[in-house]
């Protein structure tokens, strides 16, 4: 077998060349916003935007700082001012029921016009009514109205009085009314006198002032009925008057609203209330009583006394272009509905329509309303209430607070509003599929998902765009420009946190911290633009800032205290190569895998699941090793062996499987009892056939193991054995390169395990004949000879075994 020769230097990191850019600096392109990489999602947000029909509603779903957010303002930007302008909406008083506030909706910027409108009404009729009160006219049809009713009352009264002088009887007013007594000779018998008549006179005097009682009693009977008219001709005249007074003034708003059948009905209730109420504006300042409590802004001024007759303008497109788009930042359930809000009034809570609060549905209605999926779920009933309001196309004003009786007041029901609204929500992924996975009414409500992606190929349009991209970071943040090279190298820290030397990453947020931090180095150096050496700075620094952990285990390693040999053979014995992320920033370093083999059933026994400290990507790569063992060296024989491995002076989990060709080198060595070269260590995975597989993180973990051997002294003869398929990923440091360049450092690519065992130890791995017998000398075949020696003492101590139970 013809081992694989170690990578070439130029093959470990693909430099991004600057003279292929016409610009000299950033400076000189436009600012051409765009989401370069994205098509797919780009397609998926105008197939969601352009789709009319329920449920379509958007979900633009990946990584934070992929652009989610600025890809789909800058496609809205673009399209939703050739849409048509939205409504405005208001909530007037209900002037039939009181507590359910009117929702009207009118063409943009009626609804600020109605409000002034109404206000300059009422300042108006607050002068015009009082006037026309004042006028003589109604002062002399009121004196009339009034002294008919007089007239009416004077005229029964002296009728019964002349009927009784007729009789010699008088009637006399009193302060409890109207009593009768006798005359003679024009006066009135006194009490002696009547009791010394004779008794058929006084019966006839009696009789009289009889008659007179019942015609007197008839008289008052009729009187509240004649005030009764009276005040009905009255409050005619008054209407009439303030009918007269009124309408001239709101009859121009009828006119000038005519054709918004909501508000002329609006007003014809309004001007009806305004007539049975007249006397509100009649009344002094210290005589008026609030029809409805009235918010600080306006308390103390006489306008309180017709807050009823004002316009709650809730949402007001006058000025708006196209189709509203608005981001809401806290969700909450009262920032998407709106809510009702309460003032204290002598103690108790209070409110009215005019207090109602419009929310980001209002405000996004007719247009586009983006929200954060996360901050969405976290606030209580938010996404609950925004799925009703999308699934019903209604916004209702919900008081949470009375809802859940949270306070005992009394509240509001407004009107609901019609909602004509595409949602979009930004999340990550595993939140998407969550909801998909547990909310059966996702799937109905939000139809389309943008599915953002983590990276882009590599090529020179994407270059380009890289360019563009960062000119627009400068412009929005503005900072110094970037020089070509100063690109150049972007790109090339695009490619290395993609994790493909072939592809650049789309996270943006991470170009834009970039570029500031390298910012602030060529503000150092007085530059007037940012260069190469500022962006290696900022990724140095970063590094740096980020390196005390690495660095204590490395130094831990220098010291001995964790054991990492770098210098002898041993058997059994391998370094692996592991990566750790701390937040944002990865790092690799080696790892002691040893293996130990005795008799037993066939079996591996892996320590680190034994104590759980393993987790099944790990145990699965372990139980595969069992796989190959037993496909290669268990087909003619039963494996009598057990074995067991473990990764020495680890003290917390291990997962995945990229140690599995590992520990399966460690397996083999301890087999074939020969010794693998500690200065090489290995990364990849390994299937059942025995083929090393990818993994990731293979630039950290490559410099990690750099990193030991080059602080304890490169000797020439230190690498690193990596899956051939992970060639393409390499973006290794400059100091890494120029030691592979030296010769002082090797990266061996590796595409089967015969190739990195003879790698590691110098042997041949050996091939097998026809008969599945391999070359002699090889470590296959002595691996064949330690199992069939391992067999035959199993054998033999079985049988002893049976001998001595025999005897017994």
């Amino acid at each position: 077998m013809s081992l694989p020769a170690p990578l070439n230097a130029d093959t470990l990191y693909k430099h991004c060349d600057a003279e292929q850019f016409s610009f000299s600096t950033t400076e000189e392109l436009e600012d051409k916003p765009q989401s370069a990489g994205q098509e797919r999602a780009i397609e998926a947000i105008r197939f969601s935007i352009g789709m009319k029909h329920d449920g379509f509603n958007l979900f633009a779903l990946g990584p934070g700082g992929t652009g989610k957010q600025t890809a789909i303002e800058l496609y809205l930007k673009t399209t939703a001012p050739a849409e048509k302008v939205p409504d405005d909406w208001c909530y007037v008083y209900n002037f039939l029921k009181p507590r359910q506030p009117a929702a009207i909706s009118m063409p943009p910027g009626k609804a600020c016009a109605l409000s002034k409108d109404m206000d300059l009404l009422i300042e108006e009729l607050i002068t015009s009514i009082p006037a026309a009160f004042n006028s003589e006219e109604y002062q002399e049809q009121e004196k009339a109205i009034k002294e008919e009713f007089q007239d009416k009352e004077s005229s029964a009264i002296e009728a019964l009085e002349k009927k009784a002088a007729d009789n010699n009887i008088a009637v006399i007013r009193t302060p409890s009314g109207f009593a009768f007594a006798p005359i003679r000779k024009g006066e009135v018998l006194k009490s002696e006198e009547f009791l010394r008549l004779k008794p058929d006179e006084k019966e006839d005097i009696e009789r009289e002032i009889a008659v007179l009682k019942e015609s007197m009693q008839s008289i008052m009977m009729q009187i509240p009925k004649w005030q009764r008219e009276g005040q009905e001709k009255l409050k005619e005249l008054n209407q009439q008057v303030a009918g007269l007074a009124i309408r001239p003034v709101i009859s121009e708003l009828k006119t000038k609203y005519r054709e918004i059948a909501a508000i002329a009905t609006y007003l014809e209730a309004a001007e009806k209330d305004i007539i049975d109420n007249f006397e509100q504006f009649l009344a002094r300042e210290d005589q008026m009583q609030e029809i409805l409590p009235v918010p600080a802004a306006i308390k103390g001024s006489r306008k309180k006394q017709f807050h009823r007759y004002r316009v709650n303008v809730i949402v007001d497109n006058g000025d708006t272009n196209g189709a509203p788009v608005v981001y809401e930042d806290k969700p909450s359930c009262q920032n998407l509905l709106g809510d009702i809000e309460h003032i204290s009034q002598m103690g108790t809570l209070v409110t009215d329509f005019t207090l109602i609060k419009s929310g980001a549905l209002h405000k996004a209605n007719g247009g586009y309303l983006i929200l954060d999926a996360r901050r969405l779920l976290l606030e209580p009933l938010a996404y609950e209430a925004l799925k009703k309001a999308i699934r019903t196309r209604q916004i209702r004003i919900e008081s949470l607070a009375q809802l859940y009786s949270l306070i005992s007041t009394v509240s509001l029901e407004p009107e609901p509003l019609a909602l004509d609204i595409k949602v979009i929500l930004l999340g990550e992924r595993h939140l998407y599929y969550l909801l998909s996975a547990y909310d059966p009414d996702f799937r109905e409500l939000f139809k389309v998902a943008a599915d953002f992606d983590d990276t882009m190929e590599r090529s020179e349009p994407a270059a380009n765009s890289y360019a563009n991209i960062l000119a627009g970071i400068v412009r929005k943040g503005n900072l110094r420009h970037l020089d070509r090279h100063a690109v150049a190298r972007v790109i090339e820290y695009g490619a290395r946190i993609s994790g493909d030397a072939n592809r650049l990453s789309t996270h943006l947020q991470s170009l834009a911290d970039l570029v500031h931090e390298a910012d602030f180095f060529a503000g150092e150096d007085n530059s007037a633009h940012i260069g190469r050496n500022h962006i290696q700075k900022a990724i140095d620094a970063k590094r740096y800032r980020a390196g005390r952990i690495p660095e204590r285990i490395r130094t831990s390693m220098m010291e001995k205290t964790i054991l990492i040999d770098t210098d002898s053979e041993k058997t059994g014995q391998i370094n692996g190569l592991a990566v750790y992320l701390l937040g944002d920033q990865s790092f690799g370093h080696p790892s002691r895998i040893t293996a130990q083999i005795r008799m037993g059933k066939g079996e591996v026994i892996d320590i680190e699941r034994e104590v759980e400290m393993g987790g099944p990507i790990h145990s699965k790569g372990v139980l595969i090793l069992t796989g190959f063992l037993g496909g290669r060296f268990g087909v003619d024989q039963p494996l009598s062996l057990s074995a067991t491995l473990v990764f020495e002076q680890s003290y917390s989990g291990i997962e995945g499987d990229s140690a599995s060709s590992a520990e399966l080198y460690a397996l083999l060595s301890a087999l074939s009892d020969i010794p693998i070269r500690q200065w090489l260590a290995v990364t990849g995975s390994v299937n059942q056939h025995g083929e090393v597989q990818a993994i990731g993180g293979v630039n950290e973990k490559i410099e990690g193991f750099f990193d030991l051997c080059n602080a304890r002294g490169l000797s020439g003869k230190e690498g690193v054995l990596i899956p051939a398929s992970n060639t393409r990923h390499l973006m290794l440091r400059e100091d890494v390169v120029e030691a592979v360049r030296d010769n002082r450092f090797h990266i061996y690519p590796v595409t089967h395990i015969d190739e990195g065992i003879e790698i590691l130890t110098g042997k041949s791995a050996g091939k097998a004949d026809e008969n599945n017998v391999w070359q002699e000398g090889s470590i296959n075949a002595r691996i064949v000879a330690r199992l069939k020696e391992i067999a035959e003492k199993q054998k033999a101590f079985s049988a002893l075994s049976q001998k001595h139970s025999n005897n017994e």
